[in-house]
C-alpha cells in the first residue's frame, strides 16, 4: 500500500491500516472474545437456565449450587466447547470488520464529516461489523443453548455430538441460522453500544484526566483507561441487548418448538424479558467487555499497532 498525499483515516494511527493490520485485528479479535467468553460458561449456563427456567433456577448463586449438585462440575461446564469457538469467530470478524469499516466509512465521508460525526462512524462501523460476526457465531451459538438448557440426558452434551445432533434436527430447531434474527436483534445493538461507549470514554479519559498527547503516557495507562472504558461500555450493553438475549435462550426450550418470537414474547412478557438474569449479565457482561478490550489493545500494543482510541 503507497502512502497517498489525499487524507486517508488509514495512515491516521501509529501504523498504516494494511491487510496485515487488518488481519492482526481480527487475530487479537478472536483471542479476546474465544477465551473471555469460554471462561465465563458457569455464568453463562446459569443465567440462561434461569431465562428458560425462573421457577426452578432462581438467582445465580442458587442456580450454580442447583447445576453443581444435579450435574456436578460437568453441569457449569456445559457449552465450553462451542461457545469457544463461536464466539472466537465472532470476535475475529467484529473487531476485525469493525477496523476495516470504520476506515472505509471515514475515507467515504471525508475528513471534515468525520471528525464532526465520529459517533455515527462508529456507530455505523460496528454494526456492519457485527452482522458479519453473527453469521459465523449464529450455528454455534445455537448448539450452546441447547446443551446448556435441554434437560440432563435429552441432548448431547459433548460438542462434536452436539453439532452432529443439530443438524438432525433442522426441522425443529431451523439450524444452522434459526436464531438469526435475535442474534442480530441481541448483538448489533450491543456491539453498537460497546463500541460508541469504549470510544466515547476512551475520548473522555484522555480529554479531562489524561490530558497530554495519548503516547505519553505508558502502555499500562493506556491499558488502565482501555479496560475501565470497556467495563463501563459493557454495563450499559448488557442492559440494551438483554431482552434479545433472553430471547435466544427461550428459543432454545423444548416448550417453545415452533412458536413465532412474537409468541413466545407475548407469553412471557417484556418485563421478564427485560430483567430475569439481567443482574447476573451486568457483572459478566461488565467483566467481560472490559477484559475483552484489555486483551486487544494489549495484543495490538504487543504488534506495535497502538491502543485503541484517544482525543
Amino acid at each position: 500500500m503507497s502512502v497517498s498525499t489525499k487524507w486517508d483515516a488509514r495512515y491516521l494511527g501509529p501504523v498504516p491500516h494494511d491487510t496485515s493490520y487488518y488481519a492482526k485485528c481480527m487475530l487479537g479479535g478472536a483471542l479476546a472474545c474465544g477465551f473471555t467468553h469460554a471462561g465465563i460458561t458457569p455464568l453463562d449456563v446459569a443465567k440462561c437456565n434461569m431465562q428458560v427456567n425462573p421457577q426452578k433456577y432462581v438467582g445465580t448463586g442458587a442456580s450454580l449450587k442447583l447445576l453443581l449438585k444435579e450435574e456436578g462440575t460437568r453441569g457449569i461446564w456445559k457449552g465450553l466447547g462451542p461457545t469457544f469457538v463461536g464466539y472466537s469467530l465472532q470476535g475475529m470478524f467484529k473487531y476485525g470488520l469493525y477496523e476495516f469499516f470504520k476506515d472505509t466509512y471515514m475515507n467515504a465521508a471525508g475528513e471534515e464529516i468525520s471528525e464532526k460525526y465520529k459517533g455515527a462512524i462508529w456507530l455505523a462501523g460496528s454494526s456492519s461489523a457485527e452482522f458479519f460476526a453473527d453469521i459465523a457465531l449464529c450455528p454455534l451459538e445455537m448448539t450452546k443453548v441447547k446443551i446448556q438448557t435441554s434437560p440432563t440426558g435429552t441432548f448431547p452434551v459433548p460438542f462434536g455430538a452436539a453439532l452432529s445432533e443439530m443438524n438432525k434436527l433442522k426441522v425443529e430447531t431451523r439450524f444452522p441460522l434459526g436464531s438469526l434474527v435475535p442474534l442480530w436483534s441481541r448483538q448489533i445493538p450491543y456491539t453498537m453500544a460497546k463500541f460508541f461507549f469504549f470510544e466515547k470514554i476512551v475520548q473522555l479519559f484522555y480529554t479531562h484526566v489524561f490530558t497530554n498527547p495519548k503516547d505519553s503516557y505508558s502502555q499500562t495507562t493506556q491499558l488502565g483507561v482501555t479496560f475501565a472504558s470497556g467495563y463501563i461500555a459493557g454495563v450499559v450493553c448488557a442492559i440494551v441487548s438483554h431482552p434479545a438475549d433472553s430471547m435466544v435462550s427461550l428459543l432454545g426450550k423444548t416448550e417453545n418448538k415452533g412458536k413465532s418470537i412474537g409468541t413466545i414474547a407475548g407469553e412471557v412478557g417484556f418485563a421478564t424479558l427485560a430483567t430475569k438474569g439481567l443482574s447476573t449479565r451486568v457483572v459478566m457482561i461488565g467483566t467481560l467487555t472490559g477484559f475483552q478490550w484489555w486483551i486487544y489493545d494489549t495484543f495490538k500494543a504487543t504488534m506495535g499497532m497502538g491502543t485503541t482510541g484517544g482525543k
